[in-house]
């Protein structure tokens, strides 16, 4: 099934360090073009500016960042269909997490509210180490303040599980279902209209906390160290 997706829509991806979001996105993005659906895939700009630096970024630098990773999207946006890598409310989490700056949330949030569908990538693949990134041990808080963020602000996000192509599918299966409820939503009479609204947390539960617990201790078991 391919999702009903028109231009302007935006599939935005977060979620913490070493949970396949780029690997996720690009595999989405290839799976619409394959469909003839005219697609952007835009990347992460903080890991290019770290890059480019050789350094990660002072908190002076952290709202340039966030603004450049913004307007990538919506100039993406413009011509089709976006599959974003990343968008700049990763960036307000990560100036919280690291700066206790938490100053970029409210123009974050307020893109992401633009954004048609969020997928957040959950914590059950293992760990992958890079000269970018902090260490295991920053993936779960990370992934609690991108979550108290979105609720606090009214936004409806689906959690994305699995390893390979399990992960692609449960994120398509999300997106076709996402798309489908939005598409039924317009199609409501005033009388009966109401915000569109999706959940999609856990294919087991609800609570984030039972599902930070069944993923730390499925970690735990392949590491025992």
């Amino acid at each position: 099934m391919t999702p009903n997706l028109p231009t302007g829509c935006v599939i935005a991806l977060v979620g913490a360090e070493s949970t396949g979001k780029t690997e996720l996105s690009r595999a989405i993005a290839q799976r619409l073009q394959d469909r003839g659906m005219p697609v952007t895939l835009v990347g992460e700009y903080l890991r290019e500016w770290c890059e480019r630096e050789g350094r990660t970024p002072r908190p002076d630098e952290q709202q340039a960042i966030a603004d450049e990773q913004r307007r990538r999207i919506d100039a993406a946006a413009a011509t089709g269909v976006v599959v974003a890598d990343t968008t700049a409310l990763m960036t307000a989490v990560y100036s919280e997490q690291l700066f206790a700056d938490t100053s970029l949330y409210d123009s974050a949030l307020a893109a992401q509210r633009r954004y048609a569908i969020t997928l957040l990538t959950a914590l059950d693949l293992p760990w992958v180490a890079d000269d970018m990134r902090d260490g295991p041990h920053a993936r779960q808080p990370t992934d609690t303040l991108v979550r108290a963020a979105l609720t606090r602000a009214g936004l409806s996000y689906a959690v994305v599980h699995g390893n390979g192509g399990e992960r692609l599918a449960n994120a398509w299966n999300a997106i076709n279902t996402i798309a489908g409820n939005e598409g039924r939503a317009h199609t409501r009479t005033r009388r009966d209209a109401k915000p569109a609204s999706w959940t999609w947390p856990c294919e087991k539960c609800s609570d984030p906390e039972c599902e930070h617990k069944l993923f730390s201790d499925l970690m735990a078991r392949r590491d025992p160290s």
